[in-house]
């Protein structure tokens, strides 16, 4: 078995603005370190390490319903950050940016059970979560 079975190869998520959203996610992904590592019309990916995200322009026939992460499907992406100085300092840039910060009302303790994390949206709503060791 090779050193990375069984983790994560790549996430692709289909996009109502590929060009809004690949702004915002290029913006975070780099912030988190990852590097732009394919891009082509339809689409763009991100990578760190053996991973890495995608995002492809969904066809207009499929943008009838809008995604909601409370529907059956993916409720939200977790990224590990390197401290709580990054959590605190990703609030305050993701504030600048006017990108809507989640549970606002508990933030940073918003996980529960002690997790030091953040919240928010990006441009289609796809709950975000940066989260401390």
């Amino acid at each position: 078995m090779s050193g990375t079975a069984g983790l994560i190869h790549h996430i692709e998520i289909y996009v109502s603005d590929l060009q809004r959203s690949a702004a915002f996610w290029g913006w975070f992904l780099g912030e988190l370190g990852y590097r732009l590592h394919q891009q082509w019309n339809e689409g763009a990916s991100w990578k760190l390490g053996h991973a890495y995200l995608v995002l492809v322009q969904a066809k207009k026939a499929y943008m009838d319903v809008p995604y909601h992460r409370k529907r059956v499907g993916l409720n939200h992406l977790a990224f590990h950050a390197s401290s709580r100085r990054q959590v605190d300092e990703m609030t305050v840039k993701l504030r600048e940016r006017n990108v809507r910060i989640l549970y606002e009302d508990r933030h940073p303790h918003a996980g529960g059970d002690g997790t030091y994390a953040l919240f928010f949206e990006d441009p289609d709503r796809i709950k975000v979560e940066l989260v401390a060791p």
